[in-house]
């Protein structure tokens, strides 16, 4: 990976029509999605109950690119054979989510699937630094975990500078999760984030059966981001 990667868009399903999920897939993809973005929350780590490995499976054949499952469940390790399983390509756990993540990273390795590890707002880098060696992706959370639609922190921006100069020239990538926007993406683009997740930023405007405004909100997050660097 270059020391610039360019910019991916990962839109977030969770503000998708949970109804015709897999044409939502299809439609953020023809439109110039990247990454299609599974967040999987349990009710328990997260106030919030949504996705399990089902719904992973169902979407798989929609989905021609990478399918990006963010776990924010506890605990992780029992689930990881059952996600990889349902065509995951990259899987994050959250680093508060359980005692272990060294062993969690492993297990997501061991399963043939590229391991990302989240962070939580409140949570520092230094947690990271013993484990990058074995990180895809680092996802920082620019919102608490649980639920779409909340503001911006704008206090992770400084985070993911700092974290971008931890990292050095190792290929790992700086996801962001949380209040993108076309006003929040320079500012985590020019830190040096290349991952942007986004759900109702994407999907305003627009249907499965009228897509083009997908189009629109991709290519504007996108320029945002790329003219910040």
């Amino acid at each position: 990976m270059p020391v610039h990667p360019p910019i991916k868009i990962a839109p977030s399903i969770l503000a998708a029509d949970f109804a015709d999920f897999g044409a939502e897939c299809r439609a953020i993809e023809a439109q110039g999605a990247d990454w299609v973005h599974v967040d999987v929350m349990d009710g328990h780590f997260v106030p919030n109950l949504t996705f399990g490995p089902a719904m992973c499976a169902a979407i798989r054949p929609h989905i021609k690119g990478v399918m990006d499952v963010h776990l924010m469940i506890a605990p992780v390790d029992p689930y990881i054979e059952a996600f990889a399983a349902a065509g995951a390509d990259i899987i994050t756990a959250h680093l508060e989510a359980g005692p272990h993540i060294h062993r969690t990273l492993q297990a997501i390795r061991g399963v043939g699937c590229k391991a990302g590890v989240a962070l939580n707002p409140g949570t520092g880098i230094e947690a990271v630094a013993h484990l990058l060696d074995m990180i895809d992706l680092i996802c920082v959370m620019t919102v608490n975990p649980g639920f779409g639609g909340q503001k911006f922190i704008h206090s992770q921006v400084d985070k993911t500078r700092a974290l971008r100069a931890m990292i050095g020239d190792r290929p790992i990538h700086i996801e962001i999760d949380g209040g993108v926007t076309v006003e929040t993406a320079p500012l985590v683009a020019a830190a040096g984030a290349d991952v942007l997740v986004a759900g109702s930023a994407v999907f305003k405007g627009g249907s499965a059966r009228e897509p083009a405004a997908y189009g629109d909100n991709i290519r504007a997050i996108r320029a945002a981001a790329e003219a910040a660097r």
